[in-house]
Formats: C-alpha cells, structure tokens, sequence
C-alpha cells in the first residue's frame, strides 16, 4: 500500500502552530499594528493597502498641482496664484500623512474585531480643496 505525501496545511508535523520550537517570529513592521489581536481576513488587509495607496496618489496629484499651477504661470492673479499653489503643495503633504495613520488605525480595528473609524485628516483636506478652488477663482476675476 502507497503512503500519500503528507499535506503541509494539514500536517501536525509540518505546522508551525505545533512545531516544538513554535511559531516563527513575526518581523512584520510596524509592530504596534503586526502585534496586535488576530489576522484579519486578507481580502481586508489588501483592501486597506489599497486605500492606503489611494491616498498616495492623491498626494503626488495634489503636489503635481501645485507645482503646475505656478510653474505654468497661468493668467492668475500672482500672488493669489502662488496661495493656491502653496495650499495644494500643502494639502498634498497631508495626504501621506493621512494614508499612513488611516492605513495602521485600520488594521488595527480588523485585528481587535472593532469599528474602523472615519479619516481623521478628512475634513482639514477638504477644507484645503474648497479654499484652493475659491482661490484660483478670485485668481482668474481679479487678473
């Protein structure tokens, strides 16, 4: 009679879970997520890391921005202009901020089983938006 492989994912002797050296350690960083409550489900965890890197190109948007607004010296009025692209420079450094902070608050939450909680850099950054639109619209009246 043939002896099937043994099937590592179900195999006490291949389970790192029984091994007698134990599990091996996790060198995950950051710790203060990694070491926190149970896996999550991975479609969760990449959902997260997704929204993390949306956040990311809202950075690298919202600074090519600034930098266009005032590189391409636009019919604006100057210095309302150079406003508008300070506050998108700005804004566009919140955003990593933002993704990073929302990114480990999350994975925290879906490790402990708890609520995830709203951006907490959402309302500066849609503040920003609305001056730097009211901006470059008193930069095209007043030009």
């Amino acid at each position: 009679m043939s002896e099937r492989p043994a099937d590592p994912a179900t195999d006490p002797a291949t389970d790192p879970a029984t091994d007698p050296a134990g599990p091996p350690p996790d060198r995950r960083f950051p710790r203060s997520v990694y070491g926190t409550g149970a896996e999550p489900d991975p479609r969760f965890s990449l959902a997260n890391e997704r929204t993390f890197l949306a956040w990311i190109r809202t950075s690298l948007a919202l600074l090519a921005a600034g930098v266009a607004l005032e590189g391409l010296d636009l019919a604006l009025q100057p210095q309302l202009r150079l406003a508008a692209s300070l506050a998108l420079v700005g804004l566009g450094l919140l955003c990593p901020v933002q993704a990073w902070r929302g990114w480990a608050r999350d994975e925290r939450a879906m490790r402990r089983g708890e609520p995830l909680a709203p951006p907490a850099l959402g309302a500066p950054l849609a503040a920003g938006a609305v001056l730097t639109a009211v901006l470059v619209l008193l930069g095209v009246l007043l030009r």
